[in-house]
């Protein structure tokens, strides 16, 4: 006989109620502090946006002022330091014999940068020298000459003044014909044969003395073949001293290693680079608008990016007569009908001042600047 099925009868949980949660009120103190804050920070707020408006007219009379007493000072920072900067050369040709200094090395005015190999410019100038000895004896040989072919001619002077008074003798005699005819005719010969003679000694004189310019008795070294070949010394002289390169002036020299001794350089080829160093100045390139009250002279502050925080002092030592696209290549043409106004700028050079002190960093070409003219023209008010 089968047994009865169990009934599941369901359980109800004792925490299970249909009443909603009320949830716990905080205390009445922590409200308090609560609506305290809150008021407190409306209130701040309020003082904080009625102190803006309060500060509003002030902050309009300041901006007001500083543009009426400002605008005196032009600002451009497109500038540049700049300094002399020469490429090393020499107007000979030769080989690298040696290099004195070397890379980014401080030289000082007439310091020996590099030497040519000087053999072929001393025996140039042991060539020229030795022209100019053989000039100076051929010129004291002539004069020699001049005097002997004087003493000929006075010789032959003399010779001819016998023929004359024998022809003038012998033309007596044939007059009274007491000679005969044959004695006159030689005496009359041998007269003209030297006179002829006597021409030609004259002017051999006078060729001499032309080749010793015109007057034997200039000193050697003012004579035109002295002086000539004196000049052809002096040209090997001047060739042997540039063989010898040495500094224009003092400065920084740099790409040194692109000579080496050894190696052939031509006439008028670039060495490498010297930079002057205790003459700097900047070029800046101000907008033309900026322009209308700088003048030369004025002061100029100068800071450089490098040296954040330091000051150079200098003055406007020029401003270019044109704007620096008028230099260009191809100026910009402005005929035609799609032309846009484009503001150009104007080169200005500014001299630094204060280069030399020690207690301030080297500036260096190429340097970003920012220069700061006092034109000493406020903007004022303007009433139209």
């Amino acid at each position: 006989m089968a047994e009865p099925a169990l009934k599941t009868v369901p359980v109800e949980r004792a925490d299970k109620t249909d009443a909603p949660v009320t949830p716990a009120r905080p205390p009445s103190d922590l409200r308090a502090r609560i609506n305290a804050a809150k008021t407190l920070q409306i209130d701040r707020r309020l003082w904080i946006r009625r102190g803006l408006f309060a500060l509003l007219p002030l902050a309009l009379l300041i901006g007001g002022v500083w543009y009426v007493m400002g605008g005196q000072i032009m600002s451009s920072d497109n500038a540049y330091v700049n300094a002399e900067t020469v490429g090393i050369s020499t107007d000979v040709a030769g080989i690298v014999q040696e290099v004195d200094v070397h890379e980014n090395q401080h030289v000082t005015e007439g310091q020996v940068l590099y030497r040519l190999d000087p053999l072929q410019f001393q025996i140039a100038l042991d060539n020229a020298k030795a022209n100019l000895a053989q000039a100076a004896l051929t010129i004291n040989s002539m004069k020699v000459d001049y005097k002997r072919m004087l003493s000929d001619v006075a010789a032959q002077q003399a010779q001819v003044d016998l023929d004359q008074v024998n022809y003038n003798r012998a033309q007596m005699l044939l007059n009274t014909n007491t000679v005969p005819q044959a004695n006159y005719d030689q005496a009359k010969a041998n007269l003209d044969s030297d006179m002829a003679k006597l021409e030609s000694l004259r002017q051999q004189a006078a060729v001499q003395l032309a080749k010793l310019g015109g007057n034997a008795d200039i000193p050697t070294e003012q004579q035109p073949q002295y002086m000539q070949i004196d000049a052809q010394v002096a040209e090997a002289q001047r060739q042997l001293d540039h063989a010898v390169v040495k500094a224009p002036f003092g400065g920084i020299v740099t790409n040194v290693p692109a000579v080496a001794p050894g190696k052939y350089l031509a006439a008028s080829t670039m060495a490498f680079f010297l930079v002057d160093t205790d003459h700097v100045w900047i070029d800046s390139n101000p907008k033309e608008t900026e322009l209308t009250y700088v003048r030369v002279g004025q002061p100029a502050t100068i800071t450089v990016d490098t040296y954040p925080g330091l000051e150079w002092h200098g003055k406007v030592e020029s401003i270019a007569p044109a704007a620096a696209q008028q230099f260009s290549l191809l100026p910009a043409q402005n005929t035609s009908g799609n032309w846009v106004k484009v503001v150009q700028r104007i080169p200005m050079r500014v001299s630094v001042d204060d280069t030399g002190d020690a207690k301030k960093p080297p500036l260096r070409a190429g340097m970003s600047v920012e220069v700061n003219v006092d034109t000493g023209h406020a903007r004022g008010l303007h009433f139209w």
